[in-house]
């Protein structure tokens, strides 16, 4: 297993917040090395009854995968031209893309202010 390090929740992206949104959703995740010159990526690993298999686990620019996270969590996508909202209890993410936002807004709500996240994944 890889080293944990602990980062702020608002400083992640791309695959250090798909490790996290895996981590809140209750996943298996596993680490692939870099490798033709992709970076270190983050898979999920799903188990039946007799199979398994392990894939690719991006969130945050995959809509197949960030998109039902939307419903799940009950997540509204809005765009406001304040900061704050009216109402009290609810979670603003500002991201560059709404499968960002979405995974941030899941990280955010059920992880906190900060993560643990493989030093391998931070800048």
């Amino acid at each position: 297993m890889t080293d944990l390090i602990e980062a702020k929740t608002a400083d992640l992206s791309g695959e250090a917040l798909g490790w996290a949104v895996g981590v809140a959703e209750g996943l298996t995740l596993h680490l692939e090395p870099p490798i033709y010159g992709n970076g270190w990526r983050v898979f999920a690993i799903y188990r039946g009854e007799v199979t398994e298999r392990c894939k690719r686990y991006n969130p945050w620019e995959d809509w197949a995968l960030g998109g039902p996270l939307l419903a799940k969590h009950h997540i509204c996508l809005d765009f406001q031209s304040e900061k704050w909202s009216a109402l009290s209890e609810t979670w603003t993410a500002f991201y560059d893309s709404p499968t960002a936002a979405i995974c941030l807004a899941i990280v955010a709500a059920k992880l906190g202010e900060t993560v643990r996240v493989p030093r391998e994944l931070m800048p």
